[in-house]
């Protein structure tokens, strides 16, 4: 065994861990509409559209604030904690991502508070994202800022990954070959947003916000709007 092995955040395993009663299985983030229109219709597509959302979009808006928060919180800044937290719901570009945002970031906080989690009973009536609730259990737990951003990163794509295989009828085998290839763009985006300047933090995914905003008057849907 290496001296890693003991390093392992073991805490960090329960927070990404698909069991954790939050509600995130509901939600597409869009790709059920791509899905409809075709835009993702087979692996190749699904991995592309995953991949590319994270990289291009995630990193460089919920990544980078996720990062500035448990920095915020590592000092005790629960100003600047909250106004970035601020930052990044407003950044959400449609109606159903902020539903998704809320309401994950509400069942979170309850399960925290439930736990007596000191960050999560301090934020009592606070109205938080959900990456700001995961950076509150991440602070708790001692999960280290480096891993907690990768974990959270990891939860988006295993998510879209599941989504995919109900939507685009992939195979488990498809879906773990994605998982497998989200390792490297997972590295790659987690160094953007651990690097990248404010003035650079934005969310660029124009379809992913397009797909989102039509998904909710689309006429069948296995997922929440």
């Amino acid at each position: 065994m290496s001296p890693s092995d003991d390093a392992v955040p073991l805490h960090l395993l329960r927070l990404v861990s698909p069991s954790l009663p939050v509600g995130a299985f509901s939600y597409s983030r869009g790709l059920e509409f791509a899905t409809e229109a075709g835009w993702v219709r087979d692996e190749a597509t699904a991995r592309e559209w995953i991949l590319g959302t994270l990289e291009q979009s995630y990193a460089r808006l919920d990544g980078a604030l996720f990062w500035r928060m448990m920095a915020a919180l590592s000092i005790g800044d629960g100003d600047e904690f909250r106004q970035l937290d601020g930052w990044l719901a407003a950044g959400r570009e449609s109606r159903e991502l902020q539903l998704e945002d809320r309401r994950t970031g509400e069942a979170l906080l309850r399960l925290l508070r439930d736990l007596e989690v000191p960050g999560a009973l301090r934020a009592a009536g606070q109205m938080l994202t959900y990456p700001a609730a995961f950076a509150i259990a991440a602070d708790h737990w001692q999960v280290g800022s480096a891993a907690a951003l990768k974990g959270l990163m990891w939860t988006i794509v295993e998510g879209q990954v599941m989504a995919a295989i109900r939507l685009v009828r992939l195979g488990h085998t498809a879906g773990q070959r994605i998982l497998i290839e989200a390792v490297p763009v997972i590295e790659r985006s987690a160094a953007i947003a651990r690097t990248i300047e404010d003035e650079s933090i934005g969310n660029v995914s124009v379809a992913m916000a397009m797909a989102s905003a039509w998904h909710e008057t689309q006429y069948s849907r296995l997922f929440r709007s």
